[in-house]
């Protein structure tokens, strides 16, 4: 398991820039909100710990993980961010519909960051069962959420360097 000898939620803070002049945008599927919310607090928390003002911290949420793509697009169209962070979970069940809605999930938010040129931090959980997710949302691993918000702040700061 790729987690499982790294906490999530450490960081050297040196190597994050500072965020107060970004503009972060938060999309949070409502599925599975007992995690989605704790994966939220993550990466407000750390999003907040590096500079970032709460007035800029927009939050929307969207039904499930398969919407986060749209959310996203959303974000970059009617708004003006720097970043954004799709937040969800997808637990295997019974049939093939977890494959579809990992791959639909992952290629769409993949798509929007292309589109857009523009980060969206990948915060979904794909985990076997609800204790994995657990483990990954302020458990013993740490939080995705804080993860995902570090790597949304160094790919802003990465394309201001990289496009002047």
């Amino acid at each position: 398991m790729a987690t499982a000898s790294k906490n999530l939620s450490k960081y050297n803070k040196e190597l994050v820039p500072n965020g107060a002049d970004f503009k972060i945008g938060i999309v949070v599927s409502e599925w599975n909100e007992s995690i989605t919310f704790k994966l939220l607090e993550g990466a407000q928390k750390a999003l907040e710990e590096n500079g970032v003002a709460k007035e800029n911290i927009h939050i929307q949420f969207v039904p499930g993980a398969f919407e986060l793509a749209l959310g996203a697009q959303y974000f970059f169209k009617e708004q003006k961010i720097d970043g954004v962070i799709a937040i969800g979970v997808v637990i295997q069940g019974e049939t093939k519909h977890f494959d579809y809605v990992c791959s639909g999930t992952t290629n769409g938010i993949m798509e929007v960051m292309l589109k857009y040129n523009k980060p969206v931090a990948f915060c979904v959980l794909t985990d076997d069962n609800i204790q994995q997710s657990i483990d990954r949302s302020g458990g013993i691993h740490g939080n995705k959420g804080t993860e995902a918000a570090i790597a949304c702040l160094k790919m802003i700061a990465n394309k201001q360097r990289f496009i002047k």
